[in-house]
């Protein structure tokens, strides 16, 4: 099958958060199934430096936006390690900037027009580079116009007319909603602004689009797709992916397994399997607590956090606990992140007033996330909502057991420590279902009671880590679904 995938963002190139993730991993898997993808992405600054060599191909292409025309270039590339093509779209009035979306905390005024132009270029490429496409598989707002200008202006085309379009929702928070006078950058009829197609509350929304025009729809966990068919997570679109939701599918997220593997991770003080982990993990764990400043005591649970400090993470709620559990118990934290300022402030305080039970390090390293991954007896991720999430993936593959919300993928990924759980074996964390600091605490003492009994802890850390989390098996899920789509568009 001949599958293009349209992103804003992938791994190497560029990425802001788990959308590249996915659009990175998945092509590869796709090829090693003997499919045939590419992917379309622009050619922004950081892509440009990413360091994977990126040619010009001597192509230009003409785009309308609005009222004026856009001249566009085409770089190729290859994703490491494989032979996908990557064609970058280049067009350094839009894509030459610091970052990707905003600066600042505000986002870029011009969005909108970027956007436009990045959507119809993806429609270009297919024909000044003679593609052969089955499928293109779209990704949030910003891809959300390219099944609209196929339907609206492409269908009848050569090469255009047999197309299927599949929509990933990686995050519905995100939208990608403008003033409705932006509505004439995408050079569409006026009459396609209406509550059923492109309008929502007055302005002009491209995940709205996306989810109207595309032919399947799919998010990245089954929860969350039933989640944000309801107003609690819908953001407003719960009706329109309640009429579509007989095209509407979750497919859990995988991870890099090669990148991702404790017998292999060149970032551990000592690498194990689930054959060995009861003698690699506490070397792991001891240098985690040496790296962090903490005393190395190994009887004593450590907690590893790791994220966006965020409301949507729950880090108020770890914040909310973290001094009544300081004080009353022997448990010790290590938390890697950034985010919200106060927040942050919250955390660095904690780690001075506890120094021996926190410690903090504000911003990102990828190094020490592997080692916090490794290190820690327990992860914890009490997200508010999680389309997907793949710490505690990583976190399951490593041993470190996650204590999550159940909400999202977290949901479907994280089954609760019970009587019968433990009894027939499919236990692998700790989940709780309440939104505030009470439950997480309460969520946390039960995995301390068992961190005590070796044996089940032992169990615990057996099924998460022989459970199957790789792309593999959630490539598979999309070939299934883009060849249903094709079927149900070429029979009409």
């Amino acid at each position: 099958m001949n599958i293009l995938l349209a992103t804003s963002e992938a791994v190497p190139y560029a990425k802001t958060g788990g959308l590249a993730d996915v659009c990175g991993a998945l092509p590869l898997e796709l090829a090693r199934l003997g499919h045939r993808p590419v992917l379309v992405m622009p050619a922004y600054r950081h892509a440009m430096w990413c360091g994977v060599p990126a040619q010009p191909m001597g192509i230009d292409f003409i785009i309308p936006v609005g009222s004026k025309t856009v001249t566009g270039h085409v770089l190729e590339s290859t994703l490491p390690g494989s032979e996908v093509p990557v064609y970058l779209v280049q067009q350094d009035q839009y894509f030459d900037r610091a970052e990707l979306y905003r600066e600042n905390d505000k986002d870029y005024v011009d969005n909108c027009e970027r956007f436009v132009f990045f959507s119809r270029a993806v429609l270009e490429l297919i024909r000044v580079l003679e593609l052969d496409v089955d499928v293109i598989h779209c990704n949030d707002w910003q891809t959300g116009l390219i099944p609209a200008y196929l339907k609206l202006e492409y269908r009848n085309l050569p090469r255009y007319r047999k197309i299927a379009t599949v929509l990933t929702i990686h995050n519905l928070a995100y939208q990608g909603s403008f003033w409705h006078w932006d509505m004439l950058l995408t050079g569409l009829d006026w009459r396609h602004f209406n509550w059923r197609e492109l309008e929502f509350f007055g302005k002009l929304n491209l995940m709205k689009t996306g989810l109207v025009f595309a032919d399947s729809l799919n998010t990245v966990s089954k929860r969350y797709a039933q989640e944000i068919q309801t107003p609690e997570f819908g953001f407003g679109l719960q009706t329109v992916l309640q009429h579509r939701q007989n095209v509407l599918s979750g497919i859990l997220n995988g991870i890099n397994c090669s990148e991702w593997n404790p017998a292999t991770d060149k970032f551990l003080a000592a690498d194990y399997t689930v054959d060995t982990v009861a003698e690699g993990k506490p070397v792991c764990k001891a240098a985690l607590q040496k790296e962090f400043g903490l005393p190395e005591r190994s009887e004593v649970p450590l907690v590893g956090v790791i994220g966006r400090i965020a409301h949507q993470k729950g880090f108020d709620l770890i914040a909310e606990i973290i001094p009544g559990w300081a004080h009353n118990n022997d448990v010790q934290w290590v938390l890697l992140g950034t985010g919200d300022p106060q927040l942050e402030q919250t955390f660095r305080d904690y780690a001075r007033q506890y120094a021996d039970k926190v410690a903090v390090k504000i911003g990102f390293c990828d190094e020490t996330a592997h080692r916090i991954e490794a290190g820690a007896d327990m992860f914890m991720m009490p997200s508010r909502f999680e389309p997907c999430g793949l710490n505690q993936m990583y976190s399951l593959q490593y041993g470190t057991v996650p204590i999550v919300r159940e909400t999202g993928g977290l949901a479907d990924t994280v089954v609760d420590v019970s009587d019968s759980t433990l009894a027939d074996g499919s236990a692998n964390g700790f989940s709780f279902r309440e939104d505030n600091g009470q439950a997480l605490g309460e969520t946390l003492w039960r995995a301390c009671q068992l961190y005590q009994q070796t044996d089940l802890w032992q169990q615990l850390i057996a099924t998460g880590m022989k459970q199957d989390w790789s792309w593999k098996r959630s490539a598979q899920k999309y070939a299934d679904l883009y060849e249903e789509t094709c079927q149900r568009v070429r029979n009409g």
